[in-house]
């Protein structure tokens, strides 16, 4: 296996550094051959990026603020003026204060609410849209969501009502693109230790957790997340689309913990 993306362009959006899960798709999706292209945000964090890009061929990328039309405008033009379009666009950006990812859900401020919301859910339509105007055959939008969004995650607060309203949007988007061959899913990994991960109050108690209980008595690694990536942006997954893939070693199956852990 070393081909199953060559001849594809895409780009990957929200690597922040080597243990983000975005730059685990961006390295599954290089060692198949893929082309890529990486967004950033400010000049710090371009600085993490460029010798990642560059370990897997890439010299190619674009600052993008997501909550910016014009920033969003300027990006996808320069991929349209540099490759004319893409094959594949893997989102993997959200946003919440970190003060609001503890202590109680109901204390959510209006504020935070709408800028989490707009960064973690309505940025996936913004750039779908954008996105599905470079794919004139086809393609595959892949995003991140986490099972916060259907069952309470302590201290997960607006960020499992910001993932709820992407899968809805995953669906919703999955039906309008179908007919233009485009399809958009979710990958929904278990909790895992990424710069995200560490804002979330308790997060090391999460994680013991599931490793503890899974069924695989593990959680998600990159590569696992980085292989569902691969799948269902290449062209065997083709038929799938409107769906949250499930990679946290089959957490989400379980009603209770294991018999050792009551």
């Amino acid at each position: 296996m070393a081909d199953l993306m060559t001849g594809k362009r895409g780009l990957v959006m929200g690597v922040a550094n080597e243990r983000s899960i975005a730059w685990g798709i961006a390295s599954a999706l290089a060692a198949e051959g893929a082309e890529l292209a990486f967004s950033y945000q400010g000049e710090a964090f371009g600085k993490r990026v460029e010798p990642l890009a560059a370990s897997v061929g890439s010299d190619f990328l674009v600052d993008v603020d997501v909550t910016s039309d014009e920033s969003l405008d300027a990006a996808f033009a320069r991929i349209k003026e540099r490759w004319g379009s893409i094959d594949f666009l893997v989102h993997a950006i959200a946003y919440s204060d970190k003060s609001e990812l503890a202590g109680r859900f109901i204390n959510t401020s209006r504020g935070n609410f709408k800028h989490s919301l707009d960064i973690s859910c309505f940025s996936l339509i913004d750039v779908s849209r954008r996105a599905s105007e470079l794919m004139p055959e086809g393609g595959s939008i892949v995003t991140l969501t986490y099972g916060g969004s259907n069952r309470v995650t302590p201290f997960y607060n607006v960020m499992g009502v910001a993932k709820a309203a992407l899968e809805a949007s995953v669906r919703y988007l999955a039906n309008d693109l179908g007919p233009q061959a485009i399809r958009v899913n979710a990958i929904s990994p278990g909790p895992m230790k990424t710069l995200a991960g560490a804002a979330i109050g308790g997060a090391r108690k999460t994680f013991r957790h599931t490793e503890a209980n899974a069924p695989l008595r593990h959680n998600a690694t990159l590569e696992s997340v980085g292989g569902a990536a691969v799948f269902l942006c290449s062209d065997y997954g083709k038929c799938t689309t409107g769906d949250v893939i499930m990679v946290d070693s089959g957490y989400h199956v379980l009603g209770m913990p294991q018999p050792e852990n009551i």
